[in-house]
């Protein structure tokens, strides 16, 4: 071989081995980087519909436990006996239940009444709370449609599959509307996501084994987006009545995370949804990063103690595999949304592997700090991992550490003294320390599988770098323009619904929401309204004045009356928008100044026919513009129809400017 040839050789070997380890480091990257939660969304008990009222619960300490319902079909008179021993029967006379659990809006999602009455609640809790998660990402469902969108739930049917057994209900859906399967499935279908679908069953971690799952289908680029959650409805009473037997249950249906006082299990339901999102995609895409995901394991107890019961060595495992897996050590983080069942075979062992884990060799003496969203809302079975990942990332956003229920005293089969783990008996402030606020949250599962997530902080938002003002040509000087805001205008506000009930009901939660929310700018609601909303059938545009926070008529359309200023009509949903430019005749004096002096929009748009029209004519745009009315150059159709033109081309800007497609 010739020093020529050797020479060419080791220059394209360097190349491939450089361009190798490239591939290498993204890979690395792409495995490691940070996952965005940008939209949550809930329904739990103590009628918490939103992630705002979850977060008021807790702050206020608040308790969802309740009576039984009325709307389950259960025998009350039989079903509670104070005696342990009497089958079919259970001890305890409370639960934390859903409000409305059967109700459903079938006609919103394209079902049909039959269809609906056969249909698991649990997968119309999972399609309203993903559509919601979805919105509240600043995403109209309707664009998501062929997506590569996945699709991941933590929950089972078995109740609902043995009641549709043994009822006389039309058993044409009974596949698909008992199917655990379909509670996946029926999200991506309704929505036309063709990203993942997967149901998934490891009890009471399944909703965190599932948001694990996305974030590793995120990662290695699965699917692009990823609505991960869980959803637990009790059809039937076995539950209650199964753990009666087994001394399970807590007497007053409460769980007592890590107390003195702690008798077991109290049961909930509910439904919880995030949406996951890589970071940079996030940051590109331009929706709200409320956290981030920073690791995320998944484990099995094995051949251990016992098939049901938890095994602390397993639990240490999960906790230091996530910690590693998000790149941190264990001092990293300063909070911990345990399991905490409020079983004394369960927290005992849960607190040592805290103890032995995140309570060693802490940072500057802090402890790390404990808290169970089961205090509050009992367990929730499948959904519970996900709704302590919510609850958690409140905390993170608000800095404050919410306090545990019923803890009179920090249970004495413990040994505190092993580590630095403290419980959130009260709530506590949580300061900025120079890092990101940091928690874990951990689910394990009766069937032996355990979780633990580790969230962190959003980010701070990426400084945005001023853009210079334009020059104008020296021959279109124009006035010193004032900064657009807005309130030039009469803002157009765009709400809308699937039915007339519907569109006033959307009023009317717009106008609560505004009530509890006062000094929003008019323009900003008007564009996340038009922007971050699904465009449905009915619909109202509602115009608020210069100096109006909102459209005085917003309460008429809520209380379904006509007034001033309100504009309703039809159309069909997730369709575009076509611009229709008049001929002339249209035309007026003055068309355009205001516009062209107050809108930047709309005056580079002009501009930029001005300089299209430049080569073909001898007049300028502006000059035609701001020119009186009895001016011969308005009389001239070759002038008059090219400034139409040019003012309609930047009308559509504008319209297009404040996100109408």
């Amino acid at each position: 071989m010739t020093e020529d040839k050797l020479r060419t050789y080791l220059r394209r070997v360097t190349a491939e081995l450089q361009q190798t380890r490239q591939q290498l480091k993204d890979s690395q990257d792409r495995t490691r980087e940070p996952l965005a939660v940008v939209g949550m969304a809930c329904r739990l008990p103590g009628g918490v519909n939103s992630p705002e009222q979850l977060w008021q619960m807790v702050v206020d300490g608040a308790d969802g436990v309740s009576g039984f319902p009325d709307d389950r079909g259960w025998d009350l008179s039989s079903l509670v006996d104070s005696d342990p021993d009497r089958p079919g029967t259970t001890y305890t006379r409370e639960g934390a239940f859903l409000d409305g659990a059967g109700d459903f809006d079938a006609g919103f999602f394209g079902i049909s009444p039959r269809e609906a009455l056969t249909m698991d609640p649990q997968q119309r809790l999972l399609l309203e709370t993903s559509w919601e998660a979805l919105e509240r990402a600043g995403i109209d469902p309707h664009t998501l449609r062929g997506s590569r969108t996945g699709v991941f739930v933590g929950g089972t049917a078995i109740e609902h599959t043995v009641k549709l057994m043994n009822s006389p209900t039309d058993q044409g859906y009974a596949i698909t509307g008992g199917s655990a399967s379909i509670m996946s499935g029926r999200v991506s279908y309704v929505l036309g996501l063709e990203g993942p679908a997967v149901t998934i069953d490891t009890a009471c971690s399944s909703s965190l084994v599932a948001l694990h799952s996305a974030a590793q289908s995120l990662r290695q680029g699965d699917c692009s987006l990823a609505l991960a959650g869980g959803v637990a409805v009790m059809a039937t009473s076995s539950a209650f009545v199964t753990f009666a037997r087994q001394r399970g249950l807590a007497a007053d249906g409460r769980c007592k995370a890590f107390s003195d006082d702690a008798d077991g299990i109290g049961w909930g339901e509910g439904v919880a949804v995030v949406l996951l999102e890589r970071l940079s995609d996030a940051r590109r895409n331009g929706h709200p990063v409320l956290a981030v995901i920073r690791g995320s394991a998944v484990n099995q107890d094995g051949a251990s103690n016992g098939l049901s019961a938890p095994n602390g060595p397993s639990q240490q495992r999960v906790i230091r595999q996530a910690v590693a897996n998000a790149g941190l050590t264990l001092a990293d983080v300063d909070l911990v949304e345990a399991h905490g069942t409020g079983t004394t075979l369960g927290d005992p062992i849960e607190a040592q592997a805290l103890l032995a884990t995140y309570g060693q060799d802490r940072h500057d003496g802090r402890p790390l700090w404990l808290g169970s969203l089961k205090s509050n809302i009992a367990h929730t079975q499948a959904v519970s991992g996900v709704a302590g990942v919510i609850k958690s990332v409140l905390a993170l956003r608000s800095g404050v550490m919410p306090k545990t229920l019923h803890v009179g005293r920090p249970s004495s089969q413990v040994d505190w003294s092993a580590g630095a783990v403290e419980l959130l008996t009260e709530a506590r402030e949580w300061p900025e320390t120079g890092r990101p606020r940091r928690a874990g949250v951990s689910s394990f599962g009766i069937s032996g599988t355990n979780a633990h997530v580790i969230l962190e902080q959003a980010p701070q938002e990426e400084p945005v770098e001023p853009v210079e003002p334009v020059e104008l040509p020296a021959d279109d000087q124009a006035p010193p323009a004032p900064a657009f805001t807005g309130d030039s205008l009469r803002t157009p506000w765009l709400i809308s619904g699937n039915t007339v009930a519907a569109l006033r009901d959307q009023a009317a939660r717009l106008r609560a929401h505004l009530d509890a929310r006062p000094g929003l700018a008019a323009a900003d609601v008007a564009h996340s309204l038009l922007t971050t909303r699904s465009r449905l059938a009915h619909r109202a545009v509602l115009f608020s004045g210069p100096d109006d926070d909102r459209p005085a008529a917003l309460t008429a359309l809520a209380d379904g009356l006509d007034a001033p200023g309100m504009v309703t009509g039809t159309g069909d949903a997730g369709t575009g928008v076509v611009f229709v430019f008049p001929g002339q005749g249209s035309q007026w004096v003055g068309m355009g100044r205001e516009l062209w002096d107050t809108l930047p929009v709309f005056g580079a748009r002009m501009r930029e026919c001005d300089e299209a029209l430049s080569p073909f004519v001898e007049w300028s745009l502006r000059d035609v513009v701001f020119r009186d009315g009895d001016d011969p150059l308005w009389s001239r159709v070759d002038v008059v129809q090219p400034v139409l033109w040019a003012v309609m081309v930047s009308l559509a800007a504008v319209w297009r400017s404040f996100g109408v497609e």
